[in-house]
């Protein structure tokens, strides 16, 4: 019996921490785009989440055209830059400093 509860905790815990790691957060999204965008874009991390509000940050992600968005910024960004695994990061960054949001990023 005390295996079993061992197994259960193990595997809640396991449950818990893993649903933490795959979700998105503004301040990877920041890291991200410090490392991959800041200097191809060549404008930092405030004067691209100000190019547009929360709403149309979260219209772009719904459909599916962020990396489509930021290449219309900058250009000469490289496609391992704007992988699908970074999206999600980078819109919640996007969204967290939207033109309209009053926050402004460290960066």
């Amino acid at each position: 019996m005390k295996n079993l509860s061992k197994i259960i905790l193990s595997i809640i815990t396991l449950a818990t921490i893993g649903s933490t790691v795959l979700n998105a957060d503004y301040k990877k999204g920041q890291t991200l785009y410090l490392k991959k965008l800041k200097k191809v874009c060549r404008m930092n991390g405030a004067e691209m989440a100000e190019k547009h509000t929360i709403s149309q940050w979260e219209e772009i992600n719904d459909n599916n055209a962020l990396a489509k968005e930021i290449k219309s910024f900058c250009p000469k960004v490289k496609d391992k830059s704007i992988k699908e695994k970074f999206m999600i990061h980078y819109f919640d960054f996007f969204k967290q400093y939207g033109s309209d949001s009053g926050n402004i990023p460290s960066c």
